[in-house]
C-alpha cells in the first residue's frame, strides 16, 4: 500500500522548502516538485519510488491538506474497507470502512502536553564544551558525577 499525492488537495504546504509529508517520511521518500518538471505539477508532492515506501502512513496522518493516501491491496480492495485518519493538534480520528460496510471511529490522543511546552533537554542542565566526548545533557541525564573516559 505504497503512499500517494492527491494532486487537487496538496499544495505544497504553501511553499516552504519542505512539506510535512518530507519532513515525517522514515525512508525520505517524498519529493517537492518545485518547478512542475518532474511531471507532477508546479509545487506539488510526490512519492519518488513507490516500491519502497514502508507503508508506515505518516504522510498521511500529517498531511494538513489531507493530500496524501495509501493504495490498498489488490485482494481487498474490491471489497469496499478502508481507513483513513484525519489529524487535529491534539488527536488523530480514524475512519474505518468494514467490508459489511459498518463504520467505526477512534480517537487516539498525539499529545500529552500542550503543544510547544515539552523541554527538549529534559530539565537537564547542558553544556557546550565541542570537545567534550558528552553528549549536551551528559553526564546529568545518565544519572552520574562524570562520563566514563575508556583507559
Amino acid at each position: 500500500m505504497p503512499s500517494f499525492v492527491i494532486t487537487e488537495k496538496c499544495d505544497g504546504c504553501k511553499g516552504q522548502d519542505r512539506t510535512a509529508c518530507m519532513y515525517i517520511c522514515p525512508n525520505d521518500l517524498m519529493v517537492l516538485d518545485m518547478d512542475g518538471s518532474a511531471g507532477y505539477g508546479e509545487m506539488k508532492a510526490y512519492n519518488r519510488d513507490p516500491q519502497m515506501c514502508w507503508e508506515c502512513m505518516c504522510c498521511v496522518k500529517l498531511c494538513p491538506q489531507q493530500a496524501m493516501d495509501v493504495r490498498g491491496y489488490a485482494d481487498f480492495i474490491p471489497l469496499g474497507p478502508s481507513a483513513t485518519p484525519l489529524r487535529g493538534t491534539e488527536d488523530i480520528m480514524w475512519t474505518i470502512k468494514f467490508r459489511d460496510g459498518s463504520i467505526k471511529r477512534f480517537k487516539f490522543p498525539t499529545r500529552t502536553t500542550p503543544e510547544g511546552s515539552a523541554d527538549p533537554l529534559g530539565g537537564f542542565p547542558t553544556h557546550d564544551d565541542l570537545n567534550s566526548q558528552a553528549l549536551a545533557t551528559e553526564p546529568a541525564s545518565l544519572g552520574l558525577d562524570a562520563v566514563p573516559t575508556p583507559n
